[in-house]
């Protein structure tokens, strides 16, 4: 009988290390699952990053004639630019807007502020910027890029 008695006080720790075993599995998992959930709902895409337009799809080029701008200090910029329309123009764009908008853009600049690669760039993305809002009607966009064909400081 002394060795069942010995059985018996074996047994009852063994299953209490189980029911502590269990319980920190338990646990365990259930960090990992509301971690797991709270990772994916902290790094999920942004709905509104997925309800972003899509990219227009390039059309044709409009190709407009080369104008010459006044700079500041007596300088002359020769500047011809593309314009590349999208498949929702539904007829070729007329460049008087964007050349409108290139004059007043590079009017009376300093020669300094365009001679570098670097301040070409981004003076033709803000260019693009105001050519783009000026041709996009009900949100749809009729140009989505400008090139630079000729661009001449003299």
């Amino acid at each position: 009988m002394a060795k069942d008695d010995k059985t018996t006080d074996e047994a009852a720790p063994a299953k209490g290390s189980k029911k502590k075993l269990i319980m920190i599995i338990a646990v365990v998992l259930a960090a990992l699952i509301g971690g797991g959930a709270g990772g994916y709902l902290m790094f999920k895409p942004n709905s509104a990053a997925a309800e972003k337009e899509p990219e227009p799809t390039p059309g044709t080029v409009v190709v407009l004639d080369a104008i010459t701008i006044n700079l500041a200090d007596g300088h002359y910029l020769k500047l011809k630019l593309s314009l590349q329309a999208t498949t929702d123009a539904a007829e070729e764009p007329d460049g008087s807007k964007a050349l409108d908008i290139a004059i007043d853009l590079y009017s009376n600049r300093k020669e300094s502020e365009l001679l570098t690669n670097e301040a070409r760039e981004r003076s033709k993305a803000e260019l693009k910027e105001k050519i783009v809002k000026a041709y996009t009607e009900e949100k749809t966009k009729l140009i989505m890029d400008v090139y630079f064909t000729t661009f001449v400081i003299q």
